[in-house]
């Protein structure tokens, strides 16, 4: 089956991100392209969604940022888990796993 690139559902990637932060602190190219990477190449995260997530996650105090230099040593906003944001991913997480399940359900009884 081939892959397509796929836009995020609503309310996904805030999951995705702070999934892909607990890792620890990352700069936003590296956040969009774990997640990339980690679905095979099937979520793209685009700079127009990724950076008003971020900056929406850390005026919640779910993230923190911090200026660092980057691997090829520009200037860079390293993004990293506050203790909110771990209790946030915990509750999305549940969250998700509920709203799956659920949709699993109709799909196989249709």
């Amino acid at each position: 089956m081939p892959t397509t690139k796929s836009e995020l559902l609503q309310g996904t990637l805030d999951l995705l991100i702070l999934k892909t932060l607990a890792a620890g602190a990352m700069h936003g190219y590296a956040i969009a392209e774990r997640i990339q990477q980690r679905s095979d190449d099937v979520l793209v995260v685009e700079e127009g969604s990724l950076y008003p997530a971020l900056y929406r996650m850390e005026e919640k105090g779910w993230i923190a940022a911090e200026w660092g230099k980057s691997e090829n040593n520009r200037r860079a906003k390293y993004y990293s888990l506050t203790r909110a944001g771990r209790k946030q991913l915990q509750e999305e997480t549940t969250l998700w796993e509920r709203v799956s399940r659920a949709i699993t359900l109709v799909l196989e009884t249709a």
